[in-house]
Parts: structure tokens; sequence; C-alpha cells
């Protein structure tokens, strides 16, 4: 079944209202690695409990659609290739929210070279009053030769600095990181049924990519926000490598201005970069 451009621009996608406790909050944080340090505390405890911004991702999630045979997509054969999140206003430690989702846009790169799929989401309160955006790049690779017409990419993200960075830390990932990080909401059966990874191409499970962007995001928020999530505005990158449980992640930062820095994340057992053209910066307010 090939897809079809206006099927998936049109695809109907019912609001999501989603109450998420101070539990839910911690099972995140837990999800992408925090705990082993003290430091961590104020996202993992119920004392003063903080939420991580990139918590964002995993709310009012409407669900693995694109499994949907409806939608003509193979969906075991899509990679998740970038992720962009902008913060307007910090995540409660525990509320309701609403998301909203909607296709923006289906890009057709030509016969055996796939398609680009661009899915946005508004997370907003329950007043309405909205707290994020988020915008999700997926390269179909089986589904290109559509039609899809001379349709322009999002803008690249622009590359990391060559001078050595600024910070550099390691980011040991537990072996059981997929199965704790799947319990916030993101199912796919590639990161923990071996037969499905082996049909994607991969020797093992793989490690959800926004599993990864939440080790960024909170790399990000200790080293460059003070430890202060309020105080991320935007957080973007590229996802150009698999990152298998047990692996280690390396944090590459660097600052590049007044409240902007540049990251990329590596895998030194495999000398892989995993995330790449990495962007954040900060809101100017201090009070957050």
């Amino acid at each position: 079944m090939t897809i079809d451009r206006e099927t998936l621009l049109e695809w109907p996608f019912p609001d999501q209202v989603q109450a998420y406790s101070h539990k839910d909050t911690i099972l995140y944080a837990l999800g992408v690695g925090l705990g082993a340090d003290a430091k961590d505390l104020p996202f993992v405890y119920e004392k003063g409990l903080r939420a991580l911004p990139t918590m964002a991702v995993v709310l009012a999630h409407p669900g693995f659609w694109m499994a949907d045979p409806k939608t003509g997509i193979k969906w075991r054969r899509l990679l998740h290739t970038e992720q962009r999140l902008t913060l307007f206003k910090p995540l409660a430690p525990a509320a309701t929210v609403v998301g909203r989702t909607r296709v923006l846009d289906v890009i057709d790169r030509g016969e055996g070279r796939g398609a680009l799929l661009v899915v946005g989401r508004e997370l907003s309160e329950a007043s309405g009053e909205l707290l994020c955006r988020l915008q999700s790049t997926y390269l179909l690779r089986d589904d290109g030769g559509f039609g899809g017409g001379a349709q322009t990419p999002p803008p690249a993200l622009p590359k990391v600095p060559e001078r050595p960075a600024d910070v550099v830390r390691d980011v040991p990932v537990s072996v059981r990181a997929s199965l704790i990080y799947r319990l916030s909401g993101d199912r796919n059966p590639l990161h923990v049924d071996p037969a499905v990874a082996s049909a994607a191409g991969f020797t093992r499970p793989v490690l959800h990519g926004l599993c990864t962007f939440g080790i960024a995001g909170h790399g990000m928020v200790d080293t460059f926000c003070e430890g202060v999530p309020g105080r991320l505005a935007a957080l973007e990158c590229a996802f150009t490598a698999p990152v298998f449980p047990g692996d280690t992640v390396r944090l590459e930062i660097w600052r590049t201005g007044d409240g902007e820095a540049a990251f990329r994340a590596l895998i030194p057992e495999r000398g892989a970069i995993a995330l790449d053209r990495g962007r954040a910066t900060t809101h100017r307010s201090d009070d957050r």
C-alpha cells in the first residue's frame, strides 16, 4: 500500500487530555536515567518536585498512530530523525494538560529514498494557556515515490562548533532503560521486542530516541541552566545513530552566545554520534 499525502495531512487527531501526577513525573525522570546522584533529588523525590522540560514529549501524546494500516506507512521501517521543543512555561510536577497534534507536511524524497513526515503538537494547560510546541520529523524509509511534489523540508539545524567542547559529561545508560522509559507512554515494540528490532534492521532493541533526547535535556538543564528547569526555552537536535541500553552517552556542550548553547551526544564504545546539531536556548528571566 502506498501512502497518500492528503490522507496524512488530514489525519483526524482527537484532542488528548492527560492528568499526570507526581508519580508520572518521577517515573519519567527515572526513565531518562536520573536517580544515581543526590543532585537528582528535585526530579525524583516528591518533596519540592520539579518536572524535566523534556517530559513534554510524552504528555498528551496521540499514541503510535503511524501503525494504523489506514496510514499506509510501513512503520517498522520508520526512523525518528529530528526533534524540536519550544517551551513557553515550566511544566508543573502534576497537572492536567491538553495535546493537539497535526501533520505539518509529508515530503516525497523519491522512489527508493523514502519520505519525510513532519508532525507538530501543541501542549496546553486545561485553562488553554500554551505550555510548549513540539515538532518531530520522521524518515519513512520504504514510503517514497508517491508523488508528493516539491515540498520543502524543515530548515537544517546548524552544525556544532569545531573547537573542543566547553563541557563533557558521560552518562551511563541502564540496560533496563527502554523498559522503564516506555512506561511513560512510548510503547513502540522496536525498543523491547528483538523480532521487531531485527525487522527494522537492528541487531537488538534500541533505546527510544526521545529517551536520549531527555538525557541531553537533563544535561543542558544541569550545566547550562544551573539546575533550574524553567530556564530552558528551546531544545532541538537530529538523531543520527542508535543508542542501545547499556551504552554510555557522552554529552559535549558548547556555549555559543548569551543564552545559547550547542551540543551533541557520542557513543564512545562505538565511536558513533547519536545526537548531532543540538541547540538549546534559555529564557532571559531569572525568576523561573
